[in-house]
């Protein structure tokens, strides 16, 4: 099939890309880089630049939320990112021909924060910023389904991979022999690893009763203590530490209340539901072969 990818450079697009390749179909790639188009890969740098009507389009193409500190034109440039993107991908589309399927990005984010609760897809949107960018980024396609296209939504979580993304990051202090944890460490961690999430959007290309929102996410949360735990049972180190919540607001300002020290449990439950089976369900497991490698 034909399949055109914004985002399709970075850590899950790079991956998936690859995998969709694996599978035969012809790829289309939108980024901001200059690179040079193969017989297998097109790229493109601009959505006016596709001239053809695609039978898949997934879009995955945003600023990464942690990537800086959230001053008002951070702000303004995640939701341009996101928001602005696709409503002008969904305006293109309409005018070369919808596809059969879209695949749209969000995040688990779109729940709020709460130690307590338990949250699968049915439940509604929450409070802050992250939830705000997420509930008008779906709003941007919610209305596709009536033009005949399957639209699925990726509610995804904290994304493992050994070199790219959030792990190296979370994991750089244990190089030097210190096991740390944000805050308390004891809000959510939802977290999936690298080779599910392509093998969960595989499967929902593949099984069309799958459609709107979509956890990504492993079927075991953690708390950011057990997570550090975890590393720490495969590394060395010498001792172990919280970073203060004072110390990580001043660091990083409001982007810390919202996104690392606090966090939701949210459980895969359409994944689940359609048939999907996790490599990776244990963060145990998923730990040792990031750490193997």
């Amino acid at each position: 099939m034909k399949v055109f990818v914004t985002g399709g450079t970075g850590l899950i697009g790079r991956a998936l890309v690859k995998r969709l390749l694996a599978d035969a179909h012809h790829i289309t790639i939108l980024t901001r880089q200059s690179l040079d188009s193969s017989e297998a890969v097109t790229y493109i740098n601009s959505i006016d630049d596709l001239h053809t009507r695609q039978d898949i389009v997934i879009n995955l193409a945003g600023a990464g939320l942690a990537d800086h500190r959230w001053s008002p034109a951070y702000k303004k440039e995640i939701r341009a990112s996101r928001i602005d993107l696709t409503q002008a991908l969904v305006s293109h589309l309409r005018d070369i021909g919808m596809p059969n399927l879209l695949i749209s990005g969000s995040a688990i984010g779109i729940y709020g924060e709460s130690k307590e609760r338990q949250f699968s897809e049915t439940d509604e949107v929450g409070s802050g910023f992250s939830a705000e960018v997420c509930r008008d980024w779906e709003a941007s396609v919610s209305d596709i389904g009536s033009e005949g296209t399957r639209c699925v939504l990726l509610r995804t979580g904290v994304v493992l991979d050994k070199a790219l993304g959030a792990y190296p990051q979370m994991t750089q202090s244990f190089r030097f022999g210190l096991a740390s944890w944000m805050g308390q460490g004891d809000h959510w961690l939802s977290w999936i690893h690298l080779a599910d999430m392509v093998g969960a959007i595989r499967h929902c290309i593949q099984n069309e009763a799958v459609s709107g929102p979509v956890n990504m996410t492993a079927p075991n949360p953690v708390t950011h203590r057990t997570f550090s735990d975890e590393v720490r049972s495969v590394t060395t180190t010498v001792m172990g530490m919280g970073m203060p919540e004072w110390v990580m607001r001043l660091m990083v300002g409001e982007m810390a209340d919202e996104l690392l020290l606090t966090g939701q449990r949210v459980m895969p439950t359409k994944l689940l539901s359609a048939g999907y089976e996790f490599r990776f369900g244990e963060l145990k497991a998923a730990i040792a072969e990031l750490e193997a490698r």
